[in-house]
C-alpha cells in the first residue's frame, strides 16, 4: 500500500531476505544478470555462486543506464529504482518506463530491489517500479532495515507466471523463515503499528543524519544520498579510499568501500569513497561513533 504495490496474496512469497529473493530468482530465469555497474556486492556474489555471470550496466546522475540493456541478451536486471545503492539518486522517471518498455519488448523481468524504500526524508515517496508493470517487476523487500537484520524475514512480489517455479526452487515450501516472525510481522502491520514505528525511526534517522551531515562539514569529502536511507555516501579525494579504510579497521570502526561496490567489468571510472551507516549505533553511542570516524577522517588527512 505504502509503496504503491499492485498485488494479491497469492503472488507474495515469503523468504529470508532481498538476498535469498535474488537467489532464487536467479535459478528460475537463468542467466546472465545485469546489474548496476556499482552496487551491493553480495547480491553479485550470490549470483555469481550459482554459476550465473552478471553484466553491468553504467550509472550516473539519473541513476542506471538502462538503455545499455538493449546491446545485451539478458533475461533479467536487477535495479535499486528507489533508491540506488550506494549513491543514493532515485532512477529518473524516463528510465523507469524505459525499463518497463524494454522488459515487455524483451519478456525479461526487472527485479526490484527497494533498497531504503521506507525511509525518505528530503523527496517526495518514489512508487514501486512494480507498479508500473506487475507483469514483467518482480518487487523486492525486507524487514532488515525497518526492524532487524536478525529477522531474516523478506518477500518477493512475483508476476504471476513466476509465483509456482519460484516456490519449486524453494523446495515446495515458504521457508527459511520462522512462522512465529512471519505472524508477528502480520498483526504488527494490520495493527498499525509497523507504520507508527517507520514514522519514529524516520524522524530519528533524519536526526542523525542532520547531526552527521553537520560533524563532516570540515572534512574535504563530498556527501551524496542524503534524501532517503539510512546510510550516505562520502566521496574521498583520488587514493585516499585504502587509508581511511586502514585506520578506520584499526579503530574498530567498519566501513564499506565504495571500490568494492564496482563491478569488476564496469566500464565506467572508479571513485574513492567510503559508506557510511548511521542507524546501527544505540542511541546513547551514536555521538561517540560520530567522533570516532572524524578521528579516522582527521589522521587521512582530511580536516579542510
Amino acid at each position: 500500500r505504502a509503496r504503491g504495490v499492485r498485488t494479491s496474496p497469492e503472488s507474495i512469497v515469503i523468504c529470508a531476505g532481498v538476498r535469498h529473493a535474488v537467489e532464487l530468482l536467479t535459478r528460475v530465469v537463468g542467466g546472465p544478470i545485469a546489474v548496476e555497474a556499482y552496487g551491493f556486492f553480495i547480491f553479485r556474489d550470490a549470483i555469481a555462486a550459482l554459476g550465473v555471470p552478471t553484466i553491468p550496466i553504467g550509472l550516473d546522475e539519473h541513476g542506471a543506464v538502462v538503455g545499455d540493456l538493449d546491446g545485451l541478451d539478458v533475461p533479467a536486471v536487477l535495479l535499486t529504482p528507489a533508491h540506488h545503492n550506494p549513491q543514493g539518486m532515485p532512477l529518473h522517471p524516463s528510465r523507469r518506463t524505459a525499463v518497463v518498455e524494454w522488459a515487455q519488448r524483451t519478456a525479461g523481468y526487472v527485479l526490484d530491489d527497494d533498497y531504503d524504500g521506507e525511509f525518505r526524508y528530503d523527496r517526495q515517496p518514489v512508487g514501486a517500479l512494480q507498479s508500473l508493470c506487475p507483469d514483467r517487476v518482480a518487487y523486492l523487500g525486507s524487514a532488515s532495515k525497518s526492524l532487524a537484520q536478525t529477522l531474516r524475514l523478506g518477500w518477493t512480489v512475483l508476476p504471476d507466471e513466476l509465483v509456482d517455479p519460484v516456490i519449486d526452487a524453494a523446495g515446495g515450501a515458504q521457508f527459511y523463515v520462522d512462522a512465529i516472525n512471519q505472524l508477528t510481522m502480520a498483526e504488527f502491520i494490520t495493527s498499525g503499528q509497523y507504520d507508527r514505528h517507520i514514522r519514529r525511526m524516520r524522524g530519528r534517522y533524519r536526526r542523525r543524519r542532520d547531526a552527521l551531515v553537520d560533524a563532516l562539514a570540515g572534512f574535504d569529502v563530498g556527501i551524496s544520498g542524503l534524501a532517503a536511507g539510512v546510510n550516505v555516501l562520502l566521496t574521498l579525494p583520488e587514493g585516499s579510499e585504502h587509508e581511511v579504510l586502514r585506520r578506520a579497521g584499526e579503530a574498530g570502526i567498519a566501513l564499506q568501500g565504495l571500490s568494492r561496490m564496482r563491478h569488476p567489468l564496469a566500464e565506467i571510472p572508479d571513485r574513492d569513497g567510503i559508506v557510511v551507516g548511521f542507524a546501527a549505533a544505540a542511541e546513547h553511542a551514536f555521538g561517540r561513533a560520530v567522533e570516532a570516524l572524524l578521528a579516522v577522517l582527521s589522521a587521512s588527512g582530511l580536516a579542510s
